[in-house]
């Protein structure tokens, strides 16, 4: 299986990269910057160097040509503006979606965040809000597509904590934690479950084991 991961070089791609070589899938990762390369290679990953702010549908379709399945892991990332949240964490989404739909790849999974469904509380942090409403507008434009069988992720608030394996996966779990170890090992085992296609999950520690959770959501 060869699956492109947009957002190649962030915390939880590079450890989803790193499970994905591990099992024997083929993992290319879209990354902005050529110096991030050899943190890729030595995931076990390609690096595609490839600014999905100003690259073309036609460019990016390239790079998914021989793939099996794509990843939005991508994100503006800390200490960015209003602006770049909406211009990677939305607008590069409905790209690397649009990229995919023209490349004929169907499996299409989404690195989200909870909270993306409805409008931040009043007080929540500007910058904050932006990120939520970009992730809402990005899923509401993948989950309207039909050429695309995909699933959603909302993991809740990410820690560097060693994984446990463990977690709560549903369409509602309550608001929580969970580990980048787990969130990744959550996305390997979606990809390895088209049964969860068409549904919006969200993610957090609990105690059911990954390849459990994943099953029961795609019988669910």
């Amino acid at each position: 299986m060869r699956i492109v991961i947009a957002g190649g070089h962030g915390r939880i791609a590079l450890r989803l990269e790193r499970l994905l070589a591990a099992r024997g899938d083929e993992v290319a990762g879209v990354i902005r910057r050529p110096e991030q390369a050899g943190d890729l290679l030595a995931a076990g990953a390609e690096p595609v160097v490839c600014d999905l702010e100003s690259a073309s549908v036609e460019d990016i379709a390239r790079h998914l040509e021989t793939a099996d399945a794509a990843v939005f892991a991508a994100g503006a990332g800390p200490g960015s503006g209003i602006e770049r949240k909406d211009s990677v964490d939305r607008a590069a989404a409905a790209l690397f979606a649009d990229a995919a739909e023209a490349a004929g790849v169907r499996r299409f999974v989404v690195v989200s965040a909870m909270g993306a469904d409805h409008e931040p509380p009043e007080g929540t942090d500007p910058v904050f809000a932006a990120y939520l409403r970009a992730k809402g507008a990005a899923d509401a434009d993948v989950t309207g597509r039909a050429g695309l069988d995909w699933t959603i992720l909302r993991p809740g608030g990410l820690t560097d904590e060693p994984g446990t394996g463990r977690v709560a996966l549903a369409g509602s779990t309550g608001r929580g934690s969970v580990s980048r170890d787990d969130v990744a090992a959550v996305l390997a085992a979606l990809l390895a479950e088209p049964g969860t296609a068409g549904r919006t999950l969200e993610l957090i520690a609990g105690d059911t084991p990954v390849d459990e959770a994943v099953k029961s959501a795609a019988e669910g």
